[in-house]
């Protein structure tokens, strides 16, 4: 039997001002392509009785969501990021793996705001947020079909 998977196309994004609490509305539905990095840092805990191996425990996370935008001058969700991007505000922002879905949520910085023209393609920003107050890992809230 078919394992139920979740495409890409089903993710949801939404956005809301910073120091919202939960999943907030609206959608950032002018999202393309994201990519979700989560990382911890390293920290070296080897000490002499470790039978020569290195011990290592993860340190510090970080988070950061890289996304597409289409230039739509007049998208609320395309407003709030440029705006978040110019003034060095935080958004509120949710990446989940559907409506219903899990994923990381709180304040980020917008740290990348970069448009390419590509010659056959529409105008579109990639997008560097960088979580600055983490919330909560929103877990999923209903069973996936």
């Amino acid at each position: 039997m078919l394992k139920p998977f979740r495409l890409g196309i089903n993710a949801k994004m939404y956005f809301g001002a910073a120091g919202s609490t939960g999943v907030p509305p609206p959608e950032l539905s002018n999202v393309t392509d994201v990519t979700i990095t989560l990382d911890a840092a390293e920290a070296d805990v080897t000490t002499r009785d470790n039978n020569g191996f290195r011990a290592t425990i993860g340190g510090l996370k970080e988070c950061t969501i890289e996304f597409d935008m289409l230039y739509l001058p007049d998208d609320a969700g395309f407003k709030a990021i440029r705006t978040a991007w110019l003034k060095s505000e935080q958004i509120h922002l949710a990446a989940l793996t559907g409506k219903d879905g899990e994923g990381p949520v709180g304040d980020f910085a917008i740290t990348g705001f970069s448009r390419s023209e590509s010659l056959e393609e529409a105008i579109k920003y990639s997008i560097t947020a960088k979580l600055s107050q983490w919330e909560k890992w929103q877990e999923q809230t209903t069973t996936q079909a």
